[in-house]
């Protein structure tokens, strides 16, 4: 018998591809070709019988991820809804947790004061200074967004919303890695998520989209910011979050990672459109990975159907050269969009290149920092570092001798 998939989280687009924002690099605009109206929006009906779903027969921990296009354009009332759906769908002893990513062109105190008191995880699109920020994230009338974004950022903090800064990383923001790090650390962004853009050109069926970033200056700019990171770390303690460094850790010390990208299979949540179209994932919303309706289907069979279990085998069928690189068991391939989105690629991971440059990079001190975690929470008994001499190999698998690996932590 095969095991069903929990449903512990569902991604909900709430206003579909809808934004008051016109991003050069954004992928989700264009999917308002695949609805009848011109203005998206989801009804009462369905976010109520989304929220009950997911809460009456999801897991014991659940997490909804409210995106767009742009959510908050739903309304302050609306996601007060979605509170009080919550709690009378809830089962005793569940856990919710709600997570916004927002452009933040919207948000003043009342939405702050909303977000702070019920614990809202947000997710900030701010990539970086003005000159970084400004170059693709632009009004519809092309002008600039930064300063509205900052006084959001700000309202935030203030209010104590836990906030997380979203970092689009193209063609130009992967010039200033360090730039970027240090200005979201210094302006109390503590927690960044960056993400690799790579999108088909509108125009040029053999090439990517030129706002894309290549494999090798992600790569460097991963390597950097890896260093920044670890030159931040205080008594052992990292003192900012990376998402990627922090998912990439879970496999160095033998769980799962968070970040579906590094898991061997996709499909482990699904995606609510504003009509209640059920979809396998974010980045593949179309008619070719359509799974349902909520109106008529449930949760749990979407998430465990034929159709999305074949999903998730998309990922595990590597490109050629994945099979025996050493890099393999940490990375997964990557995602299976980036294997699509530049034909010249020609079905190989867009940031394989950018991959190996980080592990080669990287490699030696996430396996310091994972013995290190696996002594502190028991998973080696003490005696088998103590029976370790200074010039025996490390027990942490660098290839390095004791007294210039793990000896000096």
């Amino acid at each position: 018998m095969i095991n069903k998939k929990p449903l512990s989280s569902v991604l909900i687009k709430p206003a579909g591809p809808d934004c008051n924002l016109s991003c050069d690099y954004c992928f989700y605009l264009q999917k308002s070709e695949l609805f009848e109206h011109s203005v998206h929006r989801m009804s009462d009906d369905i976010l109520k019988e989304t929220v009950r779903q997911t809460m009456q027969s999801g897991a014991d921990q659940v997490s909804f991820g409210w995106q767009g296009g742009e959510p908050t354009l739903m309304g302050l009332d609306f996601f007060e809804r979605v509170i009080q759906y919550q709690q009378r769908f809830g089962r005793p002893h569940q856990v919710v947790g709600n997570g916004l990513q927002t452009n933040g062109m919207v948000i003043d105190a009342e939405w702050a004061d909303f977000l702070q008191q019920n614990q809202f995880l947000v997710g900030l699109s701010l990539d970086g200074p003005v000159h970084i920020h400004d170059r693709y994230r632009k009004t519809k009338s092309g002008k600039s967004t930064w300063e509205r974004v900052v006084k959001a950022r700000d309202i935030m903090l203030e209010k104590d919303v836990q906030v997380n800064a979203l970092v689009v990383v193209n063609d130009y923001s992967g010039q200033y890695p360090e730039e970027i790090y240090q200005y979201h650390k210094e302006n109390g962004l503590s927690f960044m998520q960056f993400i690799p853009c790579v999108e088909p050109h509108p125009l040029d069926k053999e090439a990517a989209a030129p706002f894309s970033v290549d494999g090798e200056t992600f790569g460097r700019f991963l390597c950097r910011v890896f260093d920044l990171w670890i030159e931040d770390f205080r008594y052992g303690q990292p003192t900012t979050s990376v998402r990627f460094f922090d998912s990439v850790f879970y496999t160095y010390v033998d769980r799962q990672p968070p970040e579906c990208t590094l898991l061997e299979e996709c499909g482990v949540y699904v995606v609510v459109e504003h009509n209640g179209n059920v979809y396998s994932c974010d980045f593949f919303v179309d008619p070719d990975w359509y799974l349902g309706n909520v109106m008529q289907d449930q949760l749990t069979e979407l998430l465990n159907s034929p159709r999305q279990l074949q999903f998730g085998r998309v990922k595990s069928a590597l490109p050629p050269e994945c099979k025996p690189c050493k890099w393999l068991s940490y990375c997964r391939g990557g995602c299976p969009k980036d294997r699509s989105s530049d034909p010249r690629d020609k079905g190989s991971n867009h940031f394989c290149k950018a991959y190996k440059l980080f592990f080669e990079h990287a490699d030696e001190k996430l396996k310091q920092l994972a013995y290190k975690w696996k002594l502190e929470h028991g998973m080696i008994k003490p005696q088998q570092k103590n029976n370790v001499g200074r010039n025996d190999p490390c027990p942490c698998n660098s290839g390095r001798k004791y007294k210039n690996c793990c000896g000096v932590i």
